[in-house]
C-alpha cells in the first residue's frame, strides 16, 4: 500500500526518501509486518527531478512473494538563491541623469539548482538629488520563486562643468 509524499531539496540540491516514507501500512497473511522487506526503484532526487515523479514500492514476504504499487513523490525546491552584490560609482550625463541595471549591481549571484535567476533592483534611475552613495537592493528570485536580496550602495557623481 502505497501514499504519496512532498519532499524538499536540501541546500545542496538534493533529497533522500526511505521506503518506509512510501509505505503506508502493506501486509502480508504470512509474515509477520516487520519481516516484509521494503524497497524504492529511486531513492535519491535533485534539481532535476522537480516536480512530480513516480517511484515503485517493491513489497517482498519471508517466502519470497512480492507486490509493488507506485507513489507521487513531489520535490520541492524551498532554498532561496545566493545574492552577491558590488559596489559601483556611475557618472550622471549631461543632463543631469544616470541609469544602472540589477546586472551592473550583481555580483555573481547563484541558485543552488544551477538554473538562471532573476535580477530586480530597488532603484535603476538617478539624478542631481541623487549625488553621493545610495544604497540599492538587489532583489535576486530562482525558478521556484524562492527570493534573497542584499545591498549595494551606488556613488552617483557630476563630472559635468557647468556652462
Amino acid at each position: 500500500v502505497c501514499k504519496n509524499i512532498t519532499v524538499q531539496l536540501d541546500a545542496t540540491g538534493n533529497a533522500t526518501i526511505t521506503p518506509a516514507q512510501i509505505d503506508d501500512g502493506s501486509s502480508d497473511n504470512c509474515t509477520d509486518v516487520a519481516s516484509l522487506v521494503l524497497s524504492l526503484d529511486q531513492t535519491s532526487f535533485d534539481c532535476n527531478d522537480l516536480g512530480s515523479n513516480t517511484v515503485r514500492l517493491t513489497v517482498t514476504d519471508a517466502s519470497g512473494n512480492t507486490d509493488q504499487c507506485t507513489a507521487t513523490v513531489t520535490i520541492n525546491d524551498v532554498t532561496p538563491p545566493t545574492a552577491v552584490c558590488q559596489n559601483i560609482t556611475v557618472n550622471l550625463d549631461a543632463t543631469g541623469n544616470a541609469t544602472i541595471t540589477a546586472a551592473d549591481i550583481d555580483d555573481g549571484s547563484s541558485d543552488g539548482c544551477g538554473g538562471a535567476v532573476t535580477l530586480a533592483a530597488s532603484k535603476t534611475s538617478f539624478t542631481c538629488a541623487d549625488l553621493g552613495a545610495n544604497t540599492v537592493t538587489l532583489t535576486v528570485t530562482d525558478a521556484s520563486g524562492n527570493t534573497d536580496q542584499c545591498t549595494a550602495t551606488v556613488t552617483i557623481n557630476d563630472v559635468t562643468p557647468p556652462t
